[in-house]
């Protein structure tokens, strides 16, 4: 088994199970971390490795952890039980010496993290994650320390988590389970669980980049929906599918699909039957959804937010779904994760997943190798990959990696070279 650390006395030697590169138990290691340690537990591989990376998870696949090993890392992964942990906690795993580190969304990494992590000689920080609104990222750059994050394979995997939300709400699916699961089901009936049809109704989105134009895509290929979108910027490729798109339709014989860009927010809500969101999180988009925009939608729409949690107002949402029955959600994300504000986990007009949109095996995966790469990179003074829109040469299983960092936000402030392209 695995063995705690026991926290009596400064920079004491504690012990923790070796794991090999290839999974295999070995003899148990001492090693020494500060004495603010608490009582996590470790996986070690290669532990004679000449730097170390500590990873603050256990991260889905084994190729990010043979990656760094073949890279001659000491690799240490946090296997303590623990959803969240907390800015002691990391500082307890980051100890004495460190080089790098791969952190989950759920952290806080601010000044107090990277001033840690600088004064035990690291200079690399990964977040495994595209998003960063948990890094302080001017904090990592004041102490020289690199933030990477892993753009580019999320994009499908959440917008199909975006369908099945809409999907699932529209057909009341999540209700329809937990009736049969009861035992309440006597027999067909016309009314039992009447939903939305889907099916050339209006598709609103709220953000049309890479993954809000993919969730349109599937939506509109699979049900034939029109398309209003607004956005800061035309999406241009994305109007010129969906006007192909028509064109093919009408040549079958069908009903084209159309697209219009909204000049609002608020033009989108009016006549959308089901309303996506996609944007950013920024100080515009907080609470973009409030208690008056809730309220310019249509009693039976369907609101589906998989991107961050603020940008809805969820007690405004709690009121709005409680007022209007007939209205339905689909929420991965939440303003205050975990919790979910007061009464909106008792509505059966909402269906609540816990933020689940990037967990297919193969963008999980995908996204633990291009945090390793973020820190390897870092460590061995590669440079920043060009195009963070193309990172499938770091997730080919078959070939080695590009020698470059895959996407490093503070590349420039931090004086990093781009990746030379041929």
């Amino acid at each position: 088994p695995l063995i705690p650390s026991l926290p009596e006395a400064p920079c004491s030697s504690f012990v923790f199970q070796e794991i090999s590169a290839f999974g295999e138990a070995k003899e148990a290691l001492p090693i020494e971390l500060s004495a603010m340690a608490s009582k996590l537990l470790l996986q070690i591989h290669n532990p004679a490795g000449a730097l170390r990376v500590v990873s603050t998870k256990a991260m889905p696949g084994t190729r990010w952890i043979n990656l760094l090993v073949d890279a001659g890392c000491r690799v240490e992964v946090c296997v303590e039980e623990k959803s969240i942990l907390n800015v002691d906690d990391v500082k307890s795993l980051i100890g004495n010496r460190c080089d790098g580190v791969i952190g989950q969304l759920t952290e806080n990494w601010g000044e107090e993290l990277f001033s840690t992590l600088k004064r035990a000689g690291g200079h690399a920080f990964s977040n495994m994650a595209v998003g960063f609104n948990n890094v302080d990222v001017d904090a990592a750059t004041r102490h020289g320390v690199a933030v990477g994050n892993t753009p580019g394979v999320l994009t499908e995997t959440t917008a199909e988590l975006a369908a099945a939300l809409t999907l699932a709400a529209a057909r009341r699916v999540v209700e329809a389970d937990s009736f049969m699961r009861a035992g309440k089901y006597e027999g067909w009936l016309p009314n039992l669980f009447v939903g939305n049809l889907l099916k050339g109704q209006t598709l609103g989105i709220i953000g049309a980049g890479r993954i809000g134009s993919a969730y349109a895509r599937m939506m509109i290929e699979g049900f034939k929906m029109n398309v209003i979108y607004y956005d800061l910027y035309q999406a241009t490729r994305f109007e010129k599918y969906v006007t192909a798109y028509g064109e093919f339709l009408k040549s079958q014989g069908e009903v084209p699909v159309t697209w219009t860009r909204a000049q609002t927010v608020e033009d989108v809500l009016r006549v959308a039957d089901v309303v996506s969101l996609h944007p950013v999180l920024d100080k515009t988009t907080y609470h973009l959804m409030n208690k008056e925009r809730l309220s310019l939608m249509k009693k039976e729409a369907i609101l589906v937010n998989a991107s961050r949690g603020p940008v809805i107002d969820e007690e405004a949402l709690v009121r709005h779904l409680k007022e209007n029955p007939m209205f339905r959600a689909g929420l991965d994300v939440f303003e205050d994760e975990p919790f979910m504000k007061p009464g909106l986990g008792e509505l059966p007009n909402v269906v609540v997943v816990p933020h689940i949109a990037s967990a297919s095996k193969w963008t999980r995966e995908g996204m633990a190798t291009l945090a390793a790469l973020n820190v390897l990179g870092k460590l061995k003074g590669y440079p920043v990959w060009s195009n963070a829109n193309n990172l499938e040469p770091f997730l080919d299983e078959n070939a080695m990696p590009p020698a470059a960092c895959p996407s490093v936000v503070n590349a420039k402030a931090l004086g990093i070279l781009p990746f030379p392209i041929p």
